[in-house]
């Protein structure tokens, strides 16, 4: 069956992120080249919505759409001085949101983050949302997790993008997790966009470029990526850039948003997820090829940040005839 998004668009929604989730999902196609979504638009009793342009934007349904909706996208709706201030909403719009069906998939675009905060439905969850506010958010929400240095966040039910194209990214990881990779890599190229950008990229955030900047960290970071199966440490990835460890850490920070293990950790992570989609490798070979030293350690982290096993992300990722041994392995 298809499946049913509804984008809901409210006051102050910002145009070119409303119409993302059309442009990516009505990419998505079965091989016979037929629509493997379907996607409408509403808002709150049907009204014209004003934009947070110089225009409004009518739309075709009211917010009964939800009701029958597969997975409901809140597009980004740059958030009111109100919002900020209280960390509440308005009651019409807290009933539409607490009113989605349970079970359905739930995906908030850059900044509408907080109007899932402030409804109550990322309660003890980790999240994102563009990073200029995720001060903001922390103070209104503590007890939410925000990460500033991600593109989006998997909860499983419910997910949170950063701003701008991340929008693009976390649509597509969708079109993976329910079709797989290759149709989510067909559905990219349409849309002539990166098929793949890890969740865990740090956001393009206003870092402080060190001023010697010949002492970049970058060749250190190629060399960590040819020897992904290697125990790497934190003192042998400081040695090789010729630094201190504290001077490595902070440099690199600097540069990636992220701590060097961190940053080698997710590195290891998409070269698991790279061979469990495109070769027949056994998994504990994978594991020992990504550095995770056993299969234990590797479904570990794959059930902490995929939230699968990863024979059931082979079965759901795998590209079709693929063959052992088809891909480099370190």
């Amino acid at each position: 069956m298809t499946h049913r998004v509804a984008v809901l668009a409210l006051d102050g929604v910002l145009p070119l992120d409303l119409g993302i989730p059309a442009r990516v999902f009505n990419e998505a196609r079965a091989p016979d080249g037929s629509r493997l979504y379907s996607v409408g638009t509403c808002s709150l009793g049907g009204r014209p919505v004003r934009t947070h342009e110089d225009f409004r934007i009518v739309v075709e349904h009211d917010e009964s759409l939800l009701d029958t909706a597969d997975t409901v996208v809140i597009a980004t709706q740059e958030p009111t001085p109100d919002l900020l201030a209280t960390g509440t909403l308005p009651e019409d719009v807290t009933a539409v949101l607490k009113g989605i069906r349970p079970g359905t998939r739930i995906v908030s675009l850059c900044t509408s983050a907080f109007l899932l905060a402030a409804a109550g439905l990322l309660d003890g969850m980790r999240a994102t949302t563009h990073w200029t506010l995720c001060e903001a958010f922390t103070q209104l929400f503590p007890g939410i997790e925000v990460d500033p240095n991600v593109l989006f966040v998997d909860n499983g039910r419910i997910l949170t993008s950063a701003g701008g194209a991340a929008g693009i990214d976390l649509c597509l990881h969708l079109v993976r997790l329910d079709h797989g990779a290759s149709v989510a890599a067909a559905a990219a190229r349409r849309c002539v966009a990166a098929p793949w950008r890890e969740g865990g990229q740090a956001q393009f955030i206003e870092h402080v470029v060190p001023q010697d900047a010949d002492r970049s960290t970058s060749d250190t970071r190629q060399w960590a990526l040819e020897r992904l199966a290697d125990p790497l440490t934190l003192e042998d990835m400081a040695r090789h850039a010729h630094m201190s460890v504290r001077t490595f850490t902070r440099r690199f920070r600097q540069e990636t948003g992220l701590s060097p293990l961190k940053w080698l950790a997710q590195r290891r992570l998409a070269h698991a997820r790279h061979l469990l989609e495109s070769t027949t490798l056994p998994v504990a070979r994978i594991a020992t090829a990504c550095g995770f030293g056993d299969p234990v350690a590797l479904r570990r982290q794959f059930h902490t940040y995929v939230g699968l096993s990863p024979a059931a992300y082979r079965r759901a990722h795998s590209a079709p005839g693929v063959a052992e041994g088809t891909a480099a392995v370190r």
